[in-house]
């Protein structure tokens, strides 16, 4: 669930709680409907952490006593949006336990060193639905940084070998024609890269983890690395999409090998 979905991204602190409730119905729709789905839930930060973040550079690094005080900042803000989702996803029947990357993950220039996982495994083989999000995190080399939902993906893909990766947010896919928005890029693979690579541009709204390039990067890397698995970019706006999604329906931009 994209920073920008769940979010007023423009307005800090903003939380769309009726965007946050569909969702969990959503989710605990499609999850009725199939209950063999294994589902790892991840959410952006949105308004609660990228003003902080930028304003004290957190993600490049932190040093001086400013910087720290900041590094604070953006915990707690990105850590009172997750509870505010988890309250809402508890409120739809969901048994929603979050995993803060800041409480056990540790970097490595701005990279995930290490993070015990065992705990978020035996979350997902007792049915119950592990959460996490973006997040600060300590780091070895810079001191701290931040930690988007994407780079934990990445990190976790890597273990858990999903199936799929649903990036849901407010835009419909990857549109080669930003910020036009007329004609939507259907597939990205590591072969199309180069012809697509001018679609990617960054979001409107201040996001100090990259914007839709790095998330595309990010995902092509896994899709080269793990074999079968097919990820998709696409939009939470419309009511229904989100559950369809989660029962197999395809749409947006689909990034595969």
């Amino acid at each position: 669930m994209g920073g920008s979905l769940i979010t007023e991204k423009s307005k800090p602190s903003t939380p769309r709680l009726d965007v946050i409730q569909r969702l969990g119905n959503e989710i605990s729709a499609a999850l009725a409907e199939d209950p063999d789905i294994h589902l790892l839930l991840g959410h952006g930060s949105g308004s609660f952490g990228h003003k902080a973040a930028s304003k004290y550079g957190t993600r490049q690094g932190v040093e001086t006593p400013e910087q720290w005080a900041g590094f604070a900042e953006v915990w707690l803000q990105a850590s009172a949006l997750n509870r505010l989702v988890i309250n809402q996803l508890h409120e739809e029947g969901l048994p929603a336990v979050a995993f803060p990357a800041s409480a056990n993950a540790v970097g490595e220039d701005g990279q995930v060193g290490s993070w015990d996982i065992t705990p978020m495994k035996n979350a997902l083989d007792n049915n119950l639905l592990p959460v996490v999000y973006g997040d600060v995190v300590f780091d070895s080399v810079r001191g701290g940084t931040i930690f988007s939902t994407e780079d934990i993906f990445t990190y976790l893909a890597l273990d858990l070998k999903p199936e799929r990766i649903l990036l849901a947010g407010l835009e419909e896919g990857v549109w080669a024609d930003y910020p036009d928005c007329t004609q939507l890029v259907e597939e990205i693979t590591p072969k199309n890269l180069d012809d697509v690579a001018p679609a990617l541009a960054g979001s409107a709204a201040t996001d100090v983890t990259g914007g839709m390039e790095d998330k595309v990067r990010q995902m092509l890397s896994l899709v080269e690395r793990i074999l079968d698995i097919e990820v998709s970019i696409f939009s939470g706006v419309q009511p229904g999409l989100v559950k369809d999604v989660l029962l197999g329906k395809k749409i947006g931009t689909l990034i595969h090998d």
